[in-house]
């Protein structure tokens, strides 16, 4: 006896456009991090992507309006990421090697990201400074966060931005000395996240005990449900 097929439902027209501008970017952001901005031309976008090049206007105005939207969304997408992996997370230091280890994995799975950062100060000025903008306000938002639960009692709340910047910058550094290599980035060792623990607890939290207790990798999960923290922002 013959069965009915299942038909997929028709997407919208609003879908359909949502789409397309997604594989616009997606396509610019393979381009740029093979060949950067100087080379990527909307010909080679639009050919990666598999549209028709008269179509890219319909989504942007032009080749630096794409490029302006670029890093913000991958920005964006970058924090969607680290939301999920630092789900659930008990206290400030889960908070900070949850999303430590989740923004490695991220660049390792999105290659393409860095060199679009870097380039982006020159090549996206406007596109920058709204990531890093983006980025700020969650990291102060969480930081904000633990320090009003007295995650942070040595430091004033006018210090948190410069907590946020250092953090940034280890990052960035850790990742140019072991995660960046010629075959892409690479998987950030045990050895280096527990390092970089071991600075969270020592200079972060300046030693104190009864907020240094070892990261999850290193001793037996406590017993703190109590203030676990189901809606965490992700610390970038």
């Amino acid at each position: 006896m013959a069965t009915k097929q299942t038909l997929k439902p028709r997407r919208t027209r609003a879908e359909k456009a949502a789409q397309t501008r997604a594989a616009l970017l997606h396509a610019a952001a393979e381009v740029i991090g093979e060949v950067g901005y100087g080379d990527a031309s909307i010909a080679r976008i639009t050919q990666r992507a598999g549209i028709a090049q008269g179509t890219f206007y319909l989504y942007f105005e032009n080749q630096q309006d794409l490029f302006d939207q670029l890093l913000p969304t991958l920005g964006q997408d970058l924090l969607n990421y680290l939301s999920e992996r630092v789900a659930g997370t008990k206290d400030i230091l889960e908070v900070e090697e949850a999303g430590f280890r989740g923004f490695f994995d991220y660049l390792v799975e999105n290659p393409a990201f860095f060199r679009i950062l870097n380039e982006a100060e020159i090549a996206a000025p406007r596109a920058y400074e709204r990531h890093f903008e983006l980025l700020r306000r969650h990291y102060m938002r969480a930081l904000g966060r633990s320090w009003k639960q007295g995650e942070l009692p040595d430091f004033e709340q006018q210090e948190l931005e410069v907590l946020v910047y250092i953090l940034f910058a280890a990052r960035s550094y850790l990742y140019l000395r072991y995660s960046k290599s010629e075959d892409g980035p690479q998987p950030i060792p045990e050895w280096v996240v527990q390092a970089f623990m071991k600075f969270v607890r020592g200079g972060v939290l300046q030693g104190r005990p009864d907020l240094t207790a070892p990261s999850s990798g290193s001793m037996k999960e406590q017993d703190t449900d109590d203030h676990a923290r189901k809606d965490q922002e992700p610390n970038v």
